[in-house]
C-alpha cells in the first residue's frame, strides 16, 4: 500500500551537476546544480533560479560548462552548493580546485571533475512557471581514467554522485544491472492474449 508523501519531488536518482561559469572578470563560479537533464542529443536544460550569480554570469557571457561530480570531490561539490557566488566572490578559490579555459566555449573547465560537457547558451525559457537555460553541447570531454575499451564512459569508474531529495544525501552509482533496449525486449514477443 503507497502513502501519500503530499507535494515531494519523488524524483530519484538526480544527477549532481557542476555549472561553471566566467564574470566579465573572467572570475570563476561554480555552482551545484540537481535540477537538470540531457533534453537532445545536442543539448542539455538546466533550470536554475534566476537569482544565482551562475545564471548572471550564463546571460553575461552566454556559455557555461557542466561537469558530472565523483564521489572523490564529493566536498568540494556540495560547498559549491552551500555557498552562493553573489555573497562570497572568492567561492571557487576557496576550494584549491583547478580551473582551464574551455577551447570551444568562454566558460572554465573544472580540471578535477572527471566528464565535462562545454554548452553555448541557445536559449532561456521564462514563463509563469518555469525558469530554464538551454545549452548547446559544443564538446564532451573526459578523462581517460574513466573510459572503458571502447571509449564511452565506465560508470563504475566514474562514480558519479547523484543526490536523493528524501534524505537530502549523496549516493554513488556505477554497478550495471541490466541492458538498455534488451531488458524489456521479451515483452515485444508477448501477445495480448498471452497477458
Amino acid at each position: 500500500m503507497k502513502k501519500n508523501l503530499a507535494d515531494k519531488p519523488a524524483l530519484f536518482p538526480m544527477p549532481v551537476l557542476m555549472v561553471a561559469t566566467y564574470d566579465e572578470n573572467d572570475t570563476v563560479n561554480v555552482m551545484n546544480a540537481a535540477w537538470g537533464m540531457i533534453s537532445d542529443m545536442d543539448k542539455i536544460t538546466l533550470f536554475l533560479d534566476e537569482g544565482h550569480k551562475t545564471t548572471a554570469n550564463i546571460r553575461a557571457i552566454r556559455a557555461f560548462t557542466v561537469s558530472l561530480a565523483d564521489q572523490a570531490h564529493m566536498a568540494e561539490a556540495d560547498f559549491f552548493g552551500i555557498a552562493t557566488g553573489n555573497k562570497m566572490p572568492d567561492k571557487f578559490a576557496r576550494t584549491g580546485l583547478h580551473a582551464t579555459k574551455s577551447a570551444h566555449v568562454n566558460a572554465p573547465i573544472i580540471e578535477e571533475f572527471p566528464v565535462v560537457m562545454e554548452c553555448a547558451l541557445l536559449e532561456i525559457i521564462e514563463t509563469e512557471h518555469t525558469f530554464a537555460i538551454v545549452g548547446q553541447i559544443m564538446n564532451a570531454q573526459a578523462e581517460e581514467s574513466v573510459l572503458d575499451a571502447k571509449g564511452n564512459v565506465e560508470p563504475a569508474k566514474l562514480n558519479a554522485l547523484m543526490f536523493n531529495q528524501f534524505q537530502k544525501a549523496y549516493y554513488s552509482i556505477g554497478v550495471q544491472i541490466g541492458k538498455a533496449w534488451n531488458a524489456g525486449a521479451y515483452l515485444m514477443k508477448k501477445s495480448e492474449r498471452s497477458l
